[in-house]
């Protein structure tokens, strides 16, 4: 490992570290407006483990990339709290918190070169010319840059250039790790590349990170647990297959993937379940702890649950719309209780169901989950594209 004179590790330390225990305690930013005041993060309380990846996922204006400016010290919440290890840092500069950011734009200095980019931090801390120089070798060769160091970033593809930012990052030992939407710019097959990488990294060293993005693939693919985030407060804190299939909120279920939801009065609810009539079908289904007998509820199905099968006239069902990808075929389904979208995995070319033809509908409820509230999601007479 290489270090200064005086001890200090010039690159970070190796999964293991107690280091990295950040808590949201609380936080709220409020902007002035001419309409009045606007409230960005409202009320968001997270407690994040040292080494674990946390994503803030959400629709645009949702309040995760104000949240993450917060934590970085980039803006100053209107109240609450942060705390690193313990101890606040609430009124701790930015340049002095133990975080190093990777941004959306990159933020490479244009005139200096990849190597200098890299090594920026460390020189403006004074660090040691030859341990500077040794550091930067071992953050080229770990991120695959070996050969560019003397390029300009002009010079350099995109999935360098984020490279190169991840390494300048990583340079400065950080204790906390930020990441503001940084594959929004790259095409969609380095952005699959460059998700595993920097999740690899992460791993290795075990640094605490904090991820933003409205991406749900990067979110579901990349995170230890996902804070779902709508008009300023947090929906749900859960690992990504919790957040799939048994969301907190409607708006959840249909922010993350795809759903769809039938109305239903549940008969009874014990144990956690409910048993519900949906679809011709009386179900026993697995129920959010809100859900009441009696009252008027939703019944979540993921596409990719529903089996289709020609009925003629004894269906209850009859497709609409069919959509052939290769890898799958997408059927949507005009039944009593609405439309319902149907995914059907490695479809079959020859039993590939016709427009119009009547289908029986056959839901799996232990894949199914029941709902309380009201609507929150979008118009249900809207198209979903």
């Amino acid at each position: 490992m290489t270090t200064t004179r005086s001890g200090e590790r010039l690159v970070p330390p190796k999964a293991g570290t107690d280091a990295g225990a950040l808590r949201l305690d609380r936080l709220t930013k409020t902007f002035a407006s001419k309409s009045g005041a606007v409230t960005a993060v409202d009320d968001v309380t997270l407690d994040v483990r040292p080494g674990e990846f946390i994503t803030l996922l959400g629709p645009s204006g949702c309040g995760k990339t104000t949240t993450l400016r917060i934590v970085a010290g980039f803006e100053t919440a209107t109240s609450g709290h942060i705390l690193l290890d313990g101890t606040s840092i609430d009124r701790t500069p930015p340049q002095r918190r133990t975080m190093a950011m990777v941004f959306q734009s990159y933020a490479l200095f244009p005139h200096l070169s990849v190597g200098e980019n890299i090594a920026y931090g460390l020189k403006l801390r004074r660090h040691d010319h030859d341990d500077v120089r040794t550091a930067m070798q071992i953050a080229l060769t770990s991120m695959n840059l070996v050969g560019l160091e003397n390029r300009f970033p002009h010079e350099l593809s995109g999935g360098q250039q984020q490279r190169v930012a991840l390494a300048r990052a990583l340079i400065m030992q950080p204790t906390v790790l930020l990441f503001d939407e940084p594959l929004s710019n790259l095409d969609a097959k380095l952005r699959g590349a460059m998700r595993a990488e920097i999740r690899r990294i992460q791993r290795r060293l075990g640094i605490t990170s904090l991820y933003v993005t409205h991406d749900q693939d990067e979110a579901m693919s990349m995170s230890d647990r996902i804070v779902v985030m709508n008009k300023g407060r947090v929906e749900q804190v859960a690992t990504p297959a919790e957040i799939y299939f048994r969301p907190a909120t409607i708006f959840v279920a249909d922010f993350i993937g795809r759903a769809n939801f039938v109305e239903v009065v549940p008969e009874q609810v014990t144990d956690g379940a409910a048993l519900v009539n949906a679809l011709g079908e009386r179900l026993r289904v697995a129920a959010h702890p809100a859900v009441r007998a009696n009252s008027p509820a939703y019944l979540m199905i993921r596409p990719e649950t529903i089996s289709l099968q020609p009925a003629g006239d004894a269906g209850i069902g009859a497709v609409l719309r069919s959509t052939f990808h290769g890898h799958s075929v997408d059927y949507e389904v005009e039944t009593i209780s609405g439309t319902l979208h149907v995914t059907e995995a490695g479809p079959d070319p020859d039993a590939l169901i016709d427009v119009g033809t009547n289908v029986a509908i056959t839901l799996r409820p232990d894949r199914s989950y029941v709902l309380n509230g009201s609507w929150t999601g979008p118009d249900r007479t809207a198209p979903t594209d």
